[in-house]
């Protein structure tokens, strides 16, 4: 079903978008497409390689922002939130819910067809989103599966293993494509699993490699954990791809994994073709706050302090923010980006130390960030005409308690919020100083960022609001209301020579686009 334009939505849409007939165009994604997305196409979870969520399109500009109508609406029918970044080729939507894949006409919002996945015994927690490669569309399961059909038509063309489910593996991650290599990682919630990036054969789901986070037994200051649960990204001239990991296990228990639990809580800089390992930088050295650092590691070619530098940004779970050298993994610049009291300095590496006293106790420890982190999974943006890094963030206290009882490889700790708030930051990269903060709401957003050519900045705030921001100075533009919380990242695109917004809350798609010219 088509909607009509409404105006701004500011309240909840019970909308039933009813499945038609329509044959499934031709995909053909190819290397060529994911190197250079054109205008009508989102080809990859980032759009592109760099990670960086920015579109060169100005048709929605500061000046008419406030006039965005909404074109249609796709209700999934799902109680579940969209966690997923969509996909677009030739016209056609590919979004995802554990379990689900939908392909949906991007002009319309008909339904093309819905992959429904078998009752599974996996951890159904979220969903990041699908992969395309000529006419295949890659799916993990939560019963960590990878999942190949065919882009026309939603029909399975082979099922293959990424890990043991019984053993307490999942997957929810959209994969990464480089060249001939679908690239997946892995989740697990369980102590003691080892984890790995893997590549598979796009034909077949046969493997060409495997890299294991988990460094042989015996290996000084080695540990278990480190899962791969969210895509990397590549920079086709150096031929790396960049990956983040999770943190070690047990996962607040410190004292049975002395060291830096190498490689967890890192970002790694891995060729494509091999999955050799060139260089690892981490973040969290012997984590022991269940801080990952799977967050996005955002590329950008600039100046840095005069210099020309091929540089690697993140904003870290753990609450600082890293500019690193991305030919070599050495660092540039590292500062937090909020509170954080966790860290006795930083070494000369650019890695925070961890101070002992700031260790999970038994009766308590004030520790900043909080156990969710200074930001999580949901993707920053990187806008260069600015040089704003922005990200949604969350400031927060709390008390971390070790509990013994548990034992050396149960949970053995706890956490317990004391203040947060939610807020969207735009950091220099040149400095790491905050040049502005927008707040969102008690317990942050949840949504990733979007920003465009002609200043703009698409997220949303904590109460289920879509929000345009001022990329300059944070000030709110436009807003409508989904009635949801909203747990994904914006995408833009144009079709038909109109630039469409794509947001979701709860278990709608909304696309939103300005009022057409008589």
């Amino acid at each position: 079903m088509s909607f009509p334009r409404l105006g701004n939505v500011a309240f909840a849409l019970i909308l039933i978008c009813i499945p038609f007939a329509v044959p499934g165009r031709a995909q053909n994604v190819d290397s060529a497409m994911l190197l250079h997305p054109p205008a009508d196409s989102w080809p990859g979870y980032h759009g592109d390689y760099s990670g960086r969520r920015h579109s060169k399109l100005t048709q929605i500009t500061q000046a008419n922002v406030g006039s965005l109508t909404l074109d249609w609406a796709f209700q999934t029918g799902s109680t579940a939130t969209i966690k997923s970044s969509p996909i677009l080729v030739d016209g056609i939507l590919y979004f995802t819910l554990p379990d689900n894949v939908w392909a949906i006409d991007a002009r319309s919002g008909h339904q093309l067809w819905h992959y429904v996945y078998p009752p599974n015994e996996g951890d159904h927690i979220g969903q990041r989103g699908v992969a395309l490669y000529k006419d295949s569309v890659f799916f993990t399961s939560p019963d960590a599966h990878l999942i190949s059909l065919n882009a026309k038509t939603g029909k399975v063309r082979w099922i293959v293993e990424i890990a043991d489910v019984k053993k307490g593996y999942w997957a929810t991650m959209a994969p990464l494509i480089v060249g001939n290599h679908v690239i997946i990682g892995v989740g697990g919630d369980l102590d003691n699993l080892p984890t790995f990036v893997r590549s598979v054969d796009p034909d077949d789901g046969k493997t060409q490699w495997q890299w294991d986070v988990t460094p042989p037994a015996g290996t000084p200051g080695g540990s278990t954990g480190g899962t791969t649960w969210m895509a990397g990204t590549y920079d086709p001239d150096l031929n790396l791809i960049y990956w983040g990991t999770g943190n070690p296990t047990p996962v607040l228990n410190g004292a049975t994994r002395p060291g830096d639990d190498l490689y967890t809580c890192s970002i790694v800089a891995l060729n494509p073709n091999t999955g050799k390992l060139v260089w690892a930088f981490q973040p969290s050295p012997h984590d022991t706050h269940d801080w990952d650092a799977v967050e996005t590691p955002v590329l950008v070619d600039a100046n840095f302090k005069g210099k020309p530098r091929k540089m690697l940004m993140q904003a870290s779970r753990n609450g600082y923010f890293f500019v690193l050298d991305r030919t070599n993994g050495k660092s540039l610049l590292t500062v937090p980006f909020g509170p954080v009291n966790w860290a006795s300095h930083i070494d000369e590496r650019g890695e925070p130390i961890p101070d002992p006293k700031k260790e999970p106790k038994q009766d308590g420890v004030l520790i900043a960030p909080d156990e969710g982190g200074l930001t999580n999974f949901r993707s920053p943006s990187f806008d260069p005409k600015t040089g704003l890094f922005i990200v949604d963030a969350h400031p927060s206290w709390s008390i971390y308690f070790a509990k013994p009882a548990d034992g050396d490889y149960g949970w053995a700790g706890a956490d317990y919020g004391v203040w947060g708030k939610g807020v969207i930051e735009a950091i220099d990269y040149q400095t790491g100083k905050i040049r502005w903060s927008h707040e969102v709401g008690p317990g942050g957003a949840g949504s990733g960022v979007l920003t465009t050519d002609s200043g703009l900045t698409f997220t949303g705030d904590a109460h289920g609001n879509f929000l345009a921001l001022a990329t300059s100075d944070g000030k709110t533009l436009w807003h409508a209301g989904s009635g949801a919380g909203i747990a994904s990242s914006p995408i833009t695109y144009e079709l038909d020579g109109q630039q469409i917004v794509l947001t979701s809350g709860g278990g709608v798609l909304f696309a939103w686009k300005l009022p057409s010219q008589p």
